[in-house]
């Protein structure tokens, strides 16, 4: 079988800023989905919780809400709405699965994020067992995970970063300016290729795998160099998020420094929150705010990057003069960002507090399950054998170097700023 495209498409990018605003505007005036249960502790926890008959109905609709999403999507950028019904279902149970593992409260001691156990889950399947080449390309992985990039504009409001001061957008300009240099300047001299380098210097200086996945956007990157990327940002996180806060008690770094060393330094948000948690509160306060000062260079970070992309890789098909036009700039300008972007204003600045708070829980959980069914599809379309043949090397090596000289310039900075 093959998925043959539909003459009717829009650009995936449109097509994900139309599909966050859809959900967008049903939480706010139609629909307020309900955040299911995943916490558990024990099987008795998990029989009278997780699979209590009114969370498995909050599963449901939330499984009805979701497919008849993607199968919009799927039908405006021209994809086969038929194989995308088959294989959703699949992936949604693969990712549950993650979720309710991740749910557990040994699991949750030692900080493990779901999307952790939905790419594990993923891989597990995607190298076992042969899956058909149908399945593998009717997978959404793209439109999922930037599904959760526009809903992800709705958690990164402006004034909160403002009422913490200056400090925290000073050291977030600081650090993505200097390590993304310095990553991209050794990537150079490892003769990484062109894509894998921009990828690891953004996943590495901004905010991991959201970053690696705009610049991926920003320059149509390949993406089994982006699965790639976001295996190492996963994999390295995990001993980042529990060792660093040890670290900073050892040598009893201020909670304020430590706070900003760890939301400058961990690549992804949720493992942030987490070691922020194990060391206070005020450290929890601090690195989510530095973190969030890195989110929302985001879109500007991948604005500037297509912009480089375009004028560095041009083709004379692309132009008829040395440098591209801005129709071609703008073809090549990552639409989705503008989701990203237009949710971070509107809900900064046109919805009112009060009902920010009643709705952000339940966005939150719907960008949390975008993610995660986004990392299951990685999984499911990624050979492992790839990751660890020897072209790999180079690329692993200068992101850990990369992301050692992460750590060290933002403790430094940390110290200066917030001692």
């Amino acid at each position: 079988m093959s998925t043959q495209p539909k003459q009717f498409n829009i650009h995936e990018d449109w097509t994900v800023v139309i599909l966050g605003f859809i959900i967008i505007g049903i939480s706010l005036f139609i629909f307020l989905p309900e955040v299911p249960v995943f916490s558990w502790s024990n099987t008795s926890d998990l029989f009278t919780k997780v699979f209590d008959l009114a969370n498995l109905k909050i599963l449901l609709i939330q499984f009805l809400y979701l497919i008849s999403i993607g199968t919009i999507g799927a039908f405006l950028i021209g994809r086969s709405v038929k194989y995308f019904l088959f294989t959703f279902p699949i992936v949604y149970l693969l990712t549950i699965i993650a979720l309710i593992l991740a749910g557990n409260s040994a699991i949750k001691s030692i900080n493990l994020e779901a999307v952790i156990f939905s790419l594990i889950i993923g891989l597990a399947i995607g190298n076992f067992f042969k899956l058909p080449e149908w399945f593998r390309s009717s997978l959404s992985t793209e439109v999922f995970v930037k599904i959760g990039l526009v809903l992800l504009g709705t958690g990164v409001i402006f004034s909160d970063i403002l009422k913490a001061g200056s400090l925290g957008l000073i050291q977030a300009l600081v650090v993505v300016i200097s390590v993304w240099y310095f990553a991209f300047w050794l990537c150079r001299k490892l003769k990484v290729d062109d894509e894998l380098t921009m990828m690891i210097s953004s996943a590495v200086s901004i905010c991991g795998v959201s970053a690696a996945i705009a610049t991926s956007g920003a320059i149509k990157g390949d993406s089994k160099k982006l699965s790639y990327v976001i295996s190492i940002v996963l994999v390295t996180a995990i001993p980042m998020m529990i060792f660093m806060p040890i670290i900073a008690k050892y040598f009893n770094f201020p909670e304020e420094v430590t706070g900003a060393w760890l939301g400058g330094s961990i690549d992804t948000s949720g493992a942030v929150a987490a070691s922020g948690t194990l060391v206070g509160e005020t450290a929890l306060k601090i690195s989510t705010i530095v973190k969030f000062s890195q989110n929302v260079l985001l879109g500007l970070a991948a604005f500037a990057i297509s912009v480089y992309w375009t004028y560095s890789h041009n083709t004379t098909s692309e132009a008829v003069e040395s440098k591209p036009t801005l129709k071609v700039i703008w073809e090549r300008f990552p639409k989705f960002v503008i989701g990203f972007i237009g949710a971070s204003l509107i809900f900064s600045f046109l919805i009112t507090p009060e009902t920010r708070d009643s709705v952000k829980d339940s966005l939150k959980n719907l960008q949390g399950i975008w993610f995660a069914l986004a990392f299951t599809s990685i999984g499911l379309e990624t050979n492992f054998k790839d990751l660890l043949s020897n072209n790999s090397r180079k690329p692993l090596y200068a992101f850990l170097i990369a992301q050692l000289f992460n750590v060290i310039v933002t403790l430094i900075i940390a110290f200066l700023l917030f001692s």
